[in-house]
């Protein structure tokens, strides 16, 4: 039967029973993994931003403040209804993504977080490498954020869509780096800063999860957190550079405005 925690790929694998072959296991693996990526870094290149500046206010949030596309600069730029417009269709595309990779590989869900099913591509007769499609597939979609395929390759920095798929597959450690990016923009005022130091912090809190449970960490998963740390931290370079020159605009939630030099996500 069909398990959601264990996904498709559990499930076909069971059908084929013990004769299935090595080869049989690989190619199912192999298609789970392109399917999820692909529908990952597609759903992602949807940009909400673009989407929302170009048919609220006829014109591109990539020409205004940072340039790039996604909330913060949103909410520079327009305000606070295309800001939650932007997070909305951010949130949900990667809610989506994740998803689509949890129904091909399954959830994985043990005390609280997601060690990405159970997806196995055979290394040998006797040994076998587990690919965590749901973390995959996010981080696929945050890729197609950044890079989307629709809008020549420009689009934002990446942090809501790193927050979402923290929020849907490690809740108890989006919790703990929520209330720390909330103390830091609200000591600092820069989301920049806050949203660097909450990306390095994703595979340490992820890390200690599992080493206080007593368990090793899936190297998978570990992986992928240490990419989307890297990634977001790269994206936010030109942010860093202007906070250690003083030059970064703090965040100011009020009337609509098109400034310069902002952070986002």
């Amino acid at each position: 039967m069909f398990n959601l925690n264990e996904g498709l790929w559990s499930y076909i694998i069971s059908r084929m029973g013990a004769g299935a072959e090595r080869w049989e296991i690989t190619l199912l693996t192999v298609s789970f993994t392109l399917i999820a990526v692909a529908a990952g870094y597609l759903l992602g290149s949807i940009n909400s931003a673009i989407i929302v500046s170009k048919l609220l206010y006829g014109d591109d949030i990539r020409r205004h403040g940072s340039g790039n596309a996604g909330m913060t600069n949103m909410l520079r730029t327009y305000g606070k209804k295309a800001a939650l417009l932007t997070l909305a269709g951010d949130l949900g595309k990667t809610v989506i993504s994740v998803v689509i990779g949890s129904i091909l590989g399954g959830f994985g869900y043990i005390s609280g977080i997601s060690i990405g099913g159970s997806c196995m591509l055979p290394i040998s007769a006797d040994a076998a490498f587990i690919l965590p499609l749901n973390y995959l597939a996010g981080l696929a979609a945050i890729m197609g954020h950044i890079l989307p395929i629709y809008y020549k390759f420009k689009g934002g920095k990446g942090v809501l869509c790193t927050a979402t798929l923290a929020l849907v597959l490690t809740p108890i450690e989006f919790a703990i780096l929520l209330l720390v990016f909330v103390g830091i923009v609200a000591w600092s005022k820069y989301v920049s800063l806050g949203s660097v130091t909450v990306a390095v912090l994703y595979p340490i809190v992820v890390h200690g999860h599992f080493a206080i449970k007593g368990a090793q960490s899936p190297a998978m998963v570990m992986l992928v957190t240490i990419i989307i740390a890297i990634t977001v931290v790269y994206c936010h370079r030109g942010n860093l550079q202007r906070i250690s020159e003083g030059t970064e605009r703090k965040l100011s939630i009020g009337g609509k405005k098109k400034n310069d030099g902002d952070s986002n996500k």
